[in-house]
């Protein structure tokens, strides 16, 4: 009972507003020290250093690097704003652009804070201003910009892969059909909305779409679509084909957008310590949690927490598939409240073992907990990406519309949850090819 007291304690105080890192090792090691003594002392900074030398954990500055670099480069930028001339002679063509883009910058950074407020700087007044529906519009720039979670080279998969050590490389080639399913039933809603209520997506002015023909359209595109995805190819191409480990790709990453920025003539002092300064931030932020998850793993497994609940389960004769849905059941809702790195390292160091007893395969799980990640950055009231989007929403945009705007994408992702459940081969089958 003592493990299970332990959770409740750690979970109330994440819920009055406690930091996370501080609150999971804080709690921890008062729950530890009351039960083993001073006896803890001996087990825990082995825990912590076996956890911070994780040379796979490399990987997280060096794709936090990249990722922000990107955004502060003004790459993003013109991604975005040729993709939307490209479509903007259909209905719907900007939310597709968006999420087309979305996708791109997903693969190319990870970064969904950065990916959010990009596009709802540069999209959301220009959709509002032609006249889109203003809860789709919302709904549209978060979604995508949440499609780095599961999108190589996400972070979150980073983390997952660490948790249930498995290889970093493995659960990318898994979430890459999946990611891009999620991409697809975008796409497809948006394309209904536009067969069904066209009045709610319009096309771009034809003036707009002269203007931009008369700019060199040709060059513009290759340009703005040309180095990202290089950068794209270059860095996910060498996992996949094997020639490096996801480190290193990662470091190729970050000294291929370092590289980029500077062909741009966007590699100035001032920026690359900005970028510097939030790759710190980030990543000791990061690293503090996975301080704090170690030393909670540690106390929770030493007062047989795993072994209860693996004893619970038996007893009420629960399938593993059932397992499965209500672990997923609990992350969705718990993503209403805490954020998907909490969400890492307080359930998932619970469940992982847990899954490995029932016979489950972890790649296939990590997968899909990825993709229901995605969730916690959508869902009210906490859901970082609404707020992200609030922050520059233009005058006459309110938290109401995109609480409403983000409900069909909740949905969609459900979905598409369900979808990888029911179908494990779409996990499985770039990780089965690529091995041959």
């Amino acid at each position: 009972m003592s493990a299970l007291f332990l959770f409740i304690t750690v979970f109330s105080c994440l819920l009055l507003g406690f930091p996370v890192s501080f609150t999971l090792g804080g709690v921890s090691m008062i729950y530890g020290i009351s039960a083993f003594g001073l006896d803890l002392f001996n087990l825990m900074p082995l825990r912590i250093w076996g956890s911070i030398t994780n040379f796979v954990l490399v990987a997280v500055p060096l794709f936090v690097y990249m990722g922000v670099m990107l955004e502060k480069s003004g790459i993003a930028e013109e991604m975005l704003e040729t993709m939307a001339l490209l479509f903007g002679k259909i209905r719907g063509g900007m939310a597709i652009s968006v999420i087309v883009v979305g996708a791109m910058l997903a693969a190319a950074t990870g970064i969904v804070g950065a990916t959010v407020v990009t596009m709802g700087l540069l999209s959301l007044p220009t959709m509002v201003k032609r006249g889109y529906n203003i809860p789709l519009s919302c709904g549209t720039i978060c979604a995508a910009g949440t499609l780095g979670q599961i999108i190589p080279p996400s972070i979150a998969l980073v983390l997952i892969a660490s948790v249930f050590n498995i290889s970093i490389g493995d659960i990318y080639l898994g979430s890459f059909i999946p990611g891009f399913i999620l991409v697809g039933l975008y796409l497809l809603y948006i394309i209904i909305i536009a067969i069904f209520k066209g009045d709610q997506v319009s096309a771009m002015p034809d003036e707009d779409l002269a203007q931009f023909r008369k700019e060199n359209m040709v060059r513009r595109i290759i340009l703005a679509f040309l180095l990202p995805m290089s950068l794209i190819v270059a860095v996910l191409g060498s996992i996949f084909a094997g020639i490096a480990s996801p480190t290193e790709s990662a470091a190729v990453g970050a000294l291929g957008a370092s590289i980029l920025a500077l062909a741009k003539g966007q590699l100035t002092y001032k920026k690359a310590m900005a970028v510097m300064y939030d790759t710190t931030n980030l990543t000791a932020m990061v690293f503090i949690l996975l301080i704090g998850a170690a030393a909670f793993g540690l106390v929770f497994r030493g007062l047989g927490g795993d072994s209860y609940i693996i004893e619970f389960i038996e007893r009420i004769n629960m399938s593993p598939m059932m397992f499965l849905l209500l672990v997923n059941t609990i992350i969705f809702i718990a993503g209403f409240f805490i954020d998907y790195i909490e969400i890492t390292f307080i359930i998932l160091p619970i469940v992982g073992p847990i899954f490995q007893h029932m016979g489950l395969d972890l790649l296939w799980v990590g997968v899909l907990i990825g993709l229901n990640f995605q969730t916690s950055f959508l869902t009210p009231p906490f859901g970082f990406s609404l707020f992200y989007l609030q922050s520059v929403a233009p005058k006459g945009v309110t938290i109401g519309h995109i609480y409403r705007g983000v409900v069909p994408f909740i949905i969609i992702q459900i979905i598409g949850l369900l979808i990888v459940i029911f179908y494990p081969d779409t996990v499985f089958l770039l990780p089965k090819l690529l091995a041959k």
